[in-house]
């Protein structure tokens, strides 16, 4: 028997049209992420990588490796960076509109409400609270997370218990509590201890909103 022997090389494979995808590529079509899920996805993978690195070295392409996806998905979103790690902080902490006090008593809800803001506070450090506020000129009015409606509740409980003269409440006093702490934040990088929020609320706030005979009664009464 003869065995004939071919000096042709075998034709090369025809390469897949997957095979030059980006691996993120091949991520969404795996894990087909859409919606709310991906959209999660993607804000944790932004503090994560935040986290990570800091404000000062975010970058979106770290980001879009992190989560698996491409820049063109998270710009499709978010126009840079900044809109992105305040999406991303907002998704992270627990909103304070998602917890608002109850206790029964004016001065004690409002303590409630600037130590959820505190805490929140605490999630972001004071150089990427910066990098933001450089980014986005202006600081959004319910970055720490104190929504003008959530004020507006509680003196309006308040008011129905008779602490609260509800016709001298501007939404510029309601949100005065908030912008305050939120200074303090900004001038000193720290959130303020408990003495710092019991003298906004009992030398500012709340000579704003209660009645006079009311405010003479708690103070009397310690």
């Amino acid at each position: 028997m003869r065995i004939q022997v071919s000096n042709s090389a075998p034709p090369a494979p025809t390469p897949s049209p997957r095979s030059s995808a980006p691996a993120y590529a091949e991520g969404e079509r795996r894990s087909r992420r859409r919606g709310a899920t991906l959209d999660d996805a993607l804000l944790r993978a932004a503090w994560e990588e935040l986290s990570a690195v800091g404000y000062a070295k975010l970058t979106m392409e770290g980001v879009a490796v992190r989560a698996g996806t491409s820049k063109a998905v998270l710009y499709r979103r978010w126009p840079n960076r900044a809109h992105l790690a305040l999406a991303a902080y907002r998704h992270h902490v627990v909103p304070v509109a998602d917890q608002i006090p109850d206790t029964g008593d004016l001065r004690e809800d409002v303590m409630a409400v600037l130590r959820h803001m505190r805490r929140n506070s605490g999630e972001m450090s004071p150089e990427t609270l910066h990098g933001l506020l450089a980014e986005l000129r202006t600081m959004p009015p319910d970055l720490m997370e104190l929504l003008p409606s959530v004020m507006m509740t509680i003196l309006r409980r308040a008011a129905e218990r008779g602490e609260v003269d509800i016709e001298k409440v501007t939404p510029r006093i309601a949100a005065l509590p908030g912008d305050l702490q939120r200074h303090q934040v900004l001038v000193t990088g720290r959130p303020g201890s408990d003495d710092f929020l019991a003298e906004i609320v009992d030398e500012i706030f709340l000579p704003l909103v209660t009645p006079s005979p009311l405010r003479s009664q708690t103070t009397a009464g310690g």
